[in-house]
């Protein structure tokens, strides 16, 4: 965990027990619960979640102490998807939150992620303030006595969630919902919210079992969910979906009854239009990312919505939203953002909405989401440093592209923001021109590279 910059897109990550140490991890706590609490009444606790990763209770464990350490109570909910955290902490209230998961990343690693009072995840003026507080934390009180914090066990916080959940849904009677939870934190409040409204619920991947999180599962493999739910089409019902979580929940993807996966642009473009018709998309916006799929923004227009690009990465979706008062964003990989609902991304919340809608519309998936034309994508790394995607050469040949492309494609330039590679993609009608675009771009920043 070496470095200037601790945090990133989303909390802290690493291999745990190597890079994300417990030592690190309740150093971390300490910082954190004193920026996100400074001001907050001393009665209020921090409420702590995690999914089913092994290394999830380690972690905890040394958060918890961490917390106590500085004087705050702790309340431990145990396993939970990332958006029951955001959701419970204000409605306590609590002093913050903080979340134990690396989300969709394999099962070695994990993460922290912290939450202030209001439910929202922590800014970049926060985060660094928590990094300055890991060389010195001075400042940072060692109560002893009567003063340490207690930690505790939490007691039917979870069902404050799953009852959001099943009071945004619909009557899903007659539909069957097959629920891949990826071994994660939806594994029980996933399927169960579906047959509390109503559906025919087959499981896969429902087990706590955290040395199989995002194994071959969930939104990060969608291939056994489409087998499935064909399996079950081809058996004779026709009312069959899929939806599949990532390991923290805060993500949902979607298979339809033909088989075919529902990306998040999809998601977003289905219920972004129900809440224009409904009045309630303000601004008539979605605030989606660079990586937004041209088609989407070709059918909002349609629509007489705007698509409003941030970068990628759902923090900076949030950023743009609350920046604009808009209430409702996302991104392609099921990160689905809706203020109405909570304050991040909220995997089953997502998987309610968009499911409700078809029962509501008496419609299928597949019929709700077909209007939506994706326009081919042409993605090609290059090893490069982040500069060579400002040389001149390359400024000349992306213009040139944007003039052949015209109204019917795009290009992107852009540094990754991990590794030593600049990220060429190309989207367009026409598979062959964009594939031909895309290697000549690449070529180019090869030899600005040189």
């Amino acid at each position: 965990m070496s470095g200037p910059r601790l945090f990133g897109t989303d909390g802290v990550r690493g291999v745990a027990n190597a890079d994300l140490t417990p030592e690190i991890a309740m150093r971390l706590a300490r910082a954190g619960a004193y920026v996100v609490g400074r001001g907050m009444d001393p009665n209020y606790a921090f409420v702590i979640g995690r999914d089913t990763r092994l290394s999830g209770t380690m972690l905890e464990a040394a958060v918890v102490a961490g917390i106590l350490s500085m004087g705050r109570d702790t309340l431990a909910l145990g396993v939970v998807p990332t958006p029951g955290v955001a959701r419970i902490v204000p409605s306590l209230p609590a002093a913050g939150g903080v979340m134990i998961s690396a989300s969709h990343n394999p099962v070695e690693d994990n993460g922290i992620k912290f939450f202030g009072p209001d439910g929202y995840k922590l800014d970049d003026a926060a985060e660094h303030e928590i990094e300055r507080l890991l060389e010195d934390d001075a400042e940072i009180p060692r109560p002893t006595g009567l003063d340490v914090g207690i930690g505790k066990a939490a007691h039917g916080f979870v069902d404050r969630y799953f009852a959001t959940l099943v009071e945004a849904g619909s009557d899903l009677s007659g539909m069957t919902v097959v629920v891949d939870a990826a071994c994660g934190a939806a594994f029980e409040v996933g399927p169960r919210a579906f047959a509390r409204l109503g559906a025919r619920v087959v499981t896969m991947n429902c087990e706590p079992d955290g040395s199989l999180i995002n194994v071959g599962s969930g939104s990060t493999d969608m291939r056994p969910l489409q087998a499935r739910v064909r399996e079950l089409s081809a058996g004779g019902d026709k009312r069959v979906v899929g939806v599949a979580f990532d390991g923290d929940a805060d993500r949902s993807l979607f298979v339809d009854e033909t088989g075919a996966t529902i990306s998040g642009d999809h998601t977003m473009l289905a219920l972004a239009v129900e809440k224009k018709r409904r009045g309630t998309l303000a601004g008539d916006t979605l605030v989606g990312t660079v990586m937004s799929n041209a088609g989407l923004e070709k059918a909002l227009r349609h629509e007489g919505i705007t698509l409003l690009r941030a970068a990628v990465g759902d923090r900076y979706v949030l950023e743009t939203m609350r920046a604009g008062n808009f209430t409702f964003g996302g991104e392609q990989s099921g990160h689905v953002i809706d203020l109405e609902r909570n304050t991040t991304g909220d995997g089953p919340m997502t998987a309610v909405a968009l499911l409700s809608l078809v029962a509501r519309e008496r419609t299928t998936l597949h019929e709700l989401t077909w209007a939506m034309h994706v326009f081919p994508q042409i993605l090609v790394n290059v090893r490069a440093p982040r500069q060579a995607a400002e040389q001149d050469e390359v400024r000349a040949a992306i213009a040139r592209v944007e003039r052949e492309l015209g109204e019917d494609g795009r290009i992107l330039v852009r540094p990754s923001g991990t590794e030593p590679l600049v990220r060429v993609m190309i989207e367009g009608d026409d598979r062959g021109r964009i594939e031909r675009l895309a290697h000549e771009v690449a070529e180019t920043v090869k030899r600005a590279a040189q």
